[in-house]
């Protein structure tokens, strides 16, 4: 039976009432602020401290909804040297709303460290779902749901930033298949996408910039074409790639002698031949039977 106060917004009060201490992660628009929830409204409002990453990106939003709670900056520079203080005012009966600039806290974002803190401590650490880029941008590209993989933001350096891509390769060719997911930055889009189509091919993707705002496009297709238009076009705003999975590989003998010959180096033949087969698809007999010649 459904919850008939799952749509009341007279309802939020109350429940945030009762979680009235304690750390609150407070999810925030991604550009629309129309996509504010109510129960998000209702805890910054009740919250003696608002933690931000830059306060006046937040004080747009809390302005645009006659807010006045007190805001202070916790972004990755001050974060260590100001858990101590913040953990003391929880332990007193504080009320603390942690949020990002945009979407939801802790991804990509600051304040892991602190929730892990206060966590360590027995405080009690509570969330309001909402907005984010990276599961937004997956469901408009196109491309396969779930099970997808977020990788945050891709190294900014061109070497690093290809060995990272060729790890996930490698990854594929032993098991990983996921719709992949990362951010980044408008003035490195082009590159990035040169360097995914080094490495994966014309694999499908898309790029997502400016969602929920004004000039919001989704742009797809194979990523060899999305790195030829984006190495000619200067992109704006805020980036989502997403890249399809790639397809199911048949794995050759060299590959499993290989894997079996790492694995024979520490685990007993049955269990090295259970974990070759459990990440390559092929037959567990199959791989026992060549563990057994490899070790004979």
């Amino acid at each position: 039976m459904q919850d008939e106060n799952a749509c009341d917004p007279s309802s939020v009060a109350e429940s945030n009432a009762r979680d009235r201490h304690g750390l609150v992660l407070v999810s925030t628009p991604i550009g629309n602020l129309g996509d504010v929830t109510f129960r998000a409204l209702e805890a910054l409002r009740t919250a003696d401290l608002i933690l931000c990453e830059d306060t006046r990106v937040t004080a747009k939003l809390l302005q645009a909804n006659a807010i006045g709670a007190r805001c202070e900056p916790l972004h990755e520079h001050n974060e260590d040297q100001r858990i101590p203080g913040l953990l003391a005012r929880l332990k007193q009966g504080a009320r603390i709303a942690l949020v990002s600039d945009a979407g939801t806290p802790l991804v990509s974002d600051p304040g892991f460290r602190l929730v892990r803190a206060a966590i360590a401590e027995g405080i009690e650490v509570t969330g309001v779902p909402g907005a984010n880029a990276a599961v937004l941008a997956l469901i408009l590209s196109g491309l396969p749901p779930h099970p997808f993989l977020f990788l945050g933001f891709a190294p900014t350096r061109g070497a690093a930033r290809v060995t990272h891509f060729k790890g996930l390769r490698a990854a594929e060719q032993v098991g990983l298949a996921a719709t992949m997911i990362w951010y980044e930055a408008p003035h490195r889009v082009g590159e990035m996408l040169a360097d995914l189509a080094e490495v994966f091919g014309a694999r499908e993707a898309a790029v997502a910039r400016e969602l929920t705002k004004r000039f919001e496009e989704v742009r797809r297709g194979d990523l060899v074409e999305l790195a030829e238009y984006y190495g000619g076009h200067q992109a704006r705003g805020e980036i989502v790639v997403v890249v399809a999975p790639g397809a199911a590989e048949a794995v050759g003998a060299a590959e499993i002698d290989r894997m079996l010959g790492v694995a024979l180096a520490t685990m007993s033949v049955k269990d090295a031949a259970a974990a070759v087969a459990s990440v390559t698809g092929v037959g567990r007999k199959i791989v026992y039977a060549r563990a057994l010649e490899m070790k004979g």
